[in-house]
């Protein structure tokens, strides 16, 4: 039977030093854990606190090591925000309240999520609900009127835009395309 022969970095070994090192100091383990989560990708406090948490590292511990890497920068929930924001508006097309759920998901404050939507204004939203349907119309065609508005009038509500901005962008781009949209409302009763 052949052995297998573990390296540093393997996951079993790496959760097993982290097992080594767990009566010795839990400092020491919550900081390697921090670490480990930073390196592929930003994270929350809360996200860090929960996985300390999840590895049973007193809360003490965890609040002394999480202060300190707040401090020398290595958390900073703001920036964390600020990108989320970013990436996930121009990546994905997603409207303010739907990135606000998705940061309140992550346990980012409140004063820090208003101050990272309030990046986006309504003309830079609704510019982008036009880029979405614009992508989407062709696939569309073929339908029939309201079974288009529904559609893409739905896309638009599942990424967070406002109803109304919804069908105003979709009647509008459906009008452009030559469709008779005289009797659908602007607002509401989709």
């Amino acid at each position: 039977m052949a052995r297998r022969t573990e390296w540093p970095g393997d996951s079993s070994s790496s959760s097993r030093a982290e097992k080594e090192l767990s009566p010795q100091d839990p400092a020491e383990r919550a900081r390697a854990i921090c670490l480990r989560l930073l390196t592929g990708t930003p994270r929350t406090r809360k996200q860090l606190a929960d996985a300390l948490h999840k590895r049973e590292i007193p809360s003490e511990v965890a609040e002394e090591v999480l202060s300190r890497f707040e401090d020398v920068g290595l958390i900073n929930d703001a920036a964390f925000a600020d990108a989320w924001v970013e990436s996930r508006h121009h990546g994905r097309g997603l409207a303010r309240r739907a990135l606000a759920r998705e940061l309140r998901t992550k346990g980012v404050d409140s004063a820090l999520i208003d101050e990272a939507v309030g990046q986006l204004d309504s003309d830079q939203e609704e510019e982008t609900a036009r880029e979405l349907i614009a992508r989407r119309l062709a696939s569309t065609r073929g339908l029939d009127r309201d079974r288009r508005l529904r559609r893409l009038a739905g896309m638009l509500a599942r990424k967070g835009y406002p109803e109304g901005m919804a069908l105003r962008v979709v009647k509008r781009a459906l009008e452009e395309e030559g469709e008779d949209v005289g009797d659908l409302p602007e607002e509401g009763g989709v």
